[in-house]
């Protein structure tokens, strides 16, 4: 069993979805909690405190890097250091190219992209002086592949897929790894959303819109969930993982084996 009893993680984007369910399997492990984002903040707070770990919330906009130095300086105040960085937060955008939408594509670039650098800086100086720590980047199969429509989503996951990499390279002779996990489709509110988005379009019932949308890219047909994603995040925290270094992790259901 891994414990991280006495360590603190922060979790972006881990209100609800994917950024919660990873961070209740940490909190399972023993690790207190930092927790970010726009959902019931206090929800998601007494979710973990269940756990019999302690957990605070900052709503750091992850498009900003003042709010997130911010977080990082409430995570050090309360617990002292930083021990496990996931970078979860993500929006999504669909839209041909030549009609996206300018602004969008900013901000899905600094809130899929751009923040996991901003953390991954503030993380480091810390996890560097203890010899210790874990960096893990939620990326997507679309860090690996591509998908017609998601041009920004795709070039910030592949980016994120990137400094994965370069992030483990500069760790290599530290105690500090950093990796990359891929999901495919998992059912977020992202997801629910394109599914709702191909009912409608096509007129099809909820369940066969959401069997289409599997049967196109996920061979399993069935979708991946937070809490095997969560256990992935805490095997890459435990000592048989010390020397995994700039790994891209994929829990797709077969999509990228096409």
């Amino acid at each position: 069993m891994t414990t991280l009893n006495g360590k603190t993680a922060l979790v972006t984007g881990s209100t609800s979805g994917i950024g919660l369910g990873i961070a209740q399997v940490l909190a399972q492990a023993g690790a207190n909690l930092v927790l970010n984002g726009f959902g019931d903040a206090d929800a998601a707070v007494a979710a973990i405190e269940t756990l019999g770990v302690q957990a605070i919330h900052h709503p750091a906009d992850m498009r900003s890097p003042q709010e997130i130095e911010a977080m990082f300086a409430m995570a050090h105040v309360r617990f002292g250091a930083v021990d496990v960085l996931v970078n979860n937060a993500g929006i999504q955008h669909v839209s041909p190219i030549e009609s996206f939408d300018p602004r969008k594509w900013d901000d899905i670039i600094a809130i899929n992209l751009s923040s996991g650098f901003h953390t991954t800086r503030h993380a480091l100086h810390g996890m560097r002086a203890r010899n210790w720590g874990r960096i893990i980047n939620i990326a997507s199969v679309h860090g690996l592949v591509g998908s017609a429509g998601k041009s920004a989503y795709v070039a910030a996951k592949h980016g994120l897929v990137g400094l994965t990499k370069v992030t483990a390279l500069e760790t290599a002779q530290t105690g500090v790894t950093c990796n990359a996990i891929c999901p495919g489709f998992v059912l977020t509110p992202l997801v629910q959303k394109q599914i709702n988005d191909l009912a409608e379009r096509e007129g099809l019932s909820e369940d066969d819109a959401r069997a289409r949308l599997l049967g196109e890219k996920q061979p399993s047909g069935r979708f991946v969930t937070p809490e095997e994603l969560g256990n992935f995040a805490l095997m890459l925290c435990s000592p048989l993982a010390a020397e995994v270094r700039g790994a891209t992790w994929v829990a797709d259901g077969g999509w990228t084996a096409q």
